[in-house]
């Protein structure tokens, strides 16, 4: 059977899952009768809940006696180390782009990449049945934006479709009679070409997708590059440099047949498989026949640009929440999600019973951690830091800059842009997107974004929508000032009551609710003033044989401002920390002790 192997690229939202919903549908994976829930493709319940792609994913759909294996990709940037290795096994692309958005910078993120391995894209404008369509627009966008990137000829060249994957329908014009896929499929099977392998050759792949399962230990995805792979053959494991890791039999093969893995005898080259059966095989390392000494080449993957230190929950209310509490099951954790997750390094931290994990970006740790709250685990995360490098040429101290795509509402577009600036953003662009909207575009050091995102949807009431993507390394541009607020700290164990909130109301912003519990050095609230404030968040009532307790005036609370794990992480400061259980997302000062704080503050030192 002939094979095609595709990825679908877009930003994130612009449709892909949906549009591989209707793929799978229209091509006969599905039975009449079988329940399928949306957005199939998004399995994880992180995935389902945020509304975008975090893993990559294969699946396979049979049309006019091809196989066409389809991969969906993450569309954010911070889940970029997916990106890379997904391009390394695909022959074509699906470039998918929102018919009013237009390109953006995740877009250009892959597309970029996609075309520097010289893939030829199709590109399909989506959507095309919103109100705020602008197709021919887009077009010349996205021609412009192959240009930009390097495109040649052939891959400026590109075919185009008209789409809308919730409808279910893709045509070559824009009037076209929209009636289902098949011009997408067709197109596909013209366009793409075949995997250029060597059947004959000994059998060699690379590893591009890790993941761990119950019954058939580490599962590994990737394209057969040569030869065929049979049931029990014996295998080596070579890392990148040649050498040996290990040596084994593939007890599993499994092929994808719609959304399923099915168990085979035998895979040939040019097939996406996953197998099993090796027990220290990672990525991206070449698993192949004994005969084959050499590794298959691999694609590097872009470093790390923010760490986070992850720490055991210390806390007075550390172990009551959660069952994974302690240093060595935190350890063992973040090393198990190194080896599926190359774009993630963890080191020990010179802190005892700490680790220092560095990823792409606030977002990718961000779902790590809320991953490891809902297994169980119990850990206090400290500020995000930006990993700066030393030019080897000029020894100037460099640090990682992003690239940022703003559409604002024309009103708040002036506030954007001084607090851009304020955190060191240089302007590259300004112009209107129609509609009473602004595009602006910023370079700005990825530091100067840490803890904006809040702020930055306060100041646009929540209509702003912000884009961002790693730009390069640059020169250190000096210090950027950080949160203005000082916080409100409890002085006493136990839980607020509302007659003590109600006092503190005036004192600035609570983040909690009467009734909770609350610790020595837990943070409570904002503080109106720049400077910290210990405060008594359980103080009751005097109660007096004149009056009793219900007799006295309502007291009204102003509902408490309450985060979530990303707020929360982006709203602290150098001296403070983020605790997270299972049930509960806190914040408070990293030495809880007042008199500890105060003579840390005397002699400098935050750590």
């Amino acid at each position: 059977m002939d094979i095609r192997n595709i990825a679908i690229i877009a930003h994130v939202d612009h449709g892909k899952t949906t549009l591989v919903d209707q793929l799978l549908k229209q091509s006969g994976s599905f039975r009449d009768n079988q329940h399928v829930a949306e957005r199939a493709m998004d399995s994880n319940d992180l995935e389902r809940e945020r509304g975008i792609t975090i893993l990559a994913k294969c699946t396979s759909v049979v049309w006019k006696d091809t196989r066409i294996n389809i991969i969906d990709t993450p569309g954010h940037a911070d889940f970029g180390g997916e990106v890379e290795r997904i391009l390394s096994m695909v022959d074509g692309a699906v470039v998918l782009v929102d018919s009013a958005e237009g390109a953006l910078p995740q877009t250009k993120f892959v597309v970029g990449k996609a075309l520097a391995r010289g893939l030829k894209p199709i590109v399909v404008v989506n959507k095309i049945d919103r109100g705020d369509a602008r197709p021919d627009e887009v077009h010349n966008e996205i021609f412009d934006l192959f240009a930009a990137l390097g495109a040649n000829d052939e891959q400026l060249d590109f075919p185009m479709l008209y789409a809308s994957g919730r409808q279910g329908w893709a045509d070559m014009e824009i009037d076209g009679p929209r009636k289902d896929l098949s011009p997408l499929f067709d197109l596909i099977l013209r366009h793409v070409p075949p995997p250029k392998v060597n059947k004959d050759a000994p059998f060699a792949m690379v590893a591009t997708i890790l993941e761990n399962d119950n019954f058939l230990g580490r599962v590994l995805t990737g394209r057969v590059e040569q030869g065929t792979a049979k049931m029990n053959m014996p295998v080596h494991v070579l890392r990148p440099d040649g050498s040996v890791v290990e040596t084994g039999r593939l007890t599993k093969l499994l092929s994808f047949r719609g959304l399923d893995r099915v168990p085979v005898e035998e895979v040939e080259a040019g097939d996406i498989v996953a197998v099993a059966g090796l027990s220290e095989a990672t990525i991206p390392e070449t698993i192949a026949a004994l005969e084959v000494k050499e590794p298959l080449p691999s694609t590097p993957v872009d470093p790390p640009t923010l760490s986070m230190t992850f720490r055991l929950n210390d806390g007075p209310l550390g172990g009551r929440e959660g069952k994974k509490v302690t240093s060595r099951q935190i350890r063992d954790r973040l090393f198990k999600e190194t080896e599926g997750n190359i774009a993630i390094r963890v080191s020990e931290s010179p802190e005892s019973e700490a680790f220092e994990v560095a990823g792409r970006g606030e977002l990718q740790l961000g779902v790590l951690i809320e991953q490891m709250r809902r297994e169980g685990f119990e850990l206090t995360i400290g500020r995000p830091r930006v990993l700066f490098r030393t030019n080897e040429e000029t020894g100037e101290r460099e640090e990682p800059f992003e690239e940022v795509l703003i559409d604002v509402d024309e009103p708040y577009s002036g506030v954007v842009v001084e607090k851009m600036a304020l955190r060191k953003g240089i302007m590259q662009d300004m112009q209107p997107s129609g509609g009473g909207k602004v595009r602006l575009s910023f370079l700005i050091p990825s530091r100067g974004l840490i803890g904006y995102h809040g702020e930055f949807l306060t100041d646009t009431r929540g209509s702003g929508i912000m884009n961002r993507l790693f730009h390069g390394y640059q020169p250190y541009v000096g210090p950027i000032a950080g949160r203005r607020n000082g916080s409100l700290i409890s002085s006493e164990d136990g839980a607020t009551t509302q007659y003590s909130l109600f006092s503190l109301q005036d004192r600035g912003t609570l983040f909690v609710d009467a009734g909770e519990k609350v610790y020595v050095g837990m943070i409570i609230g904002e503080h109106s003033r720049e400077n910290d404030l210990e405060v008594n968040p359980i103080r009751e009532k005097k109660l007096t044989n004149i009056r009793a307790a219900g007799k006295d005036e309502a007291l009204l609370l102003i509902p408490p401002r309450k985060m979530n794990l990303e707020q929360a992480i982006a709203y602290i400061e150098d001296d403070e920390l983020v605790e997270v259980t299972p049930s509960a997302v806190r914040i408070r000062k990293r030495y809880l002790d007042p008199h500890e704080r105060k003579k840390r503050e005397r002699s400098g030192a935050v750590d």
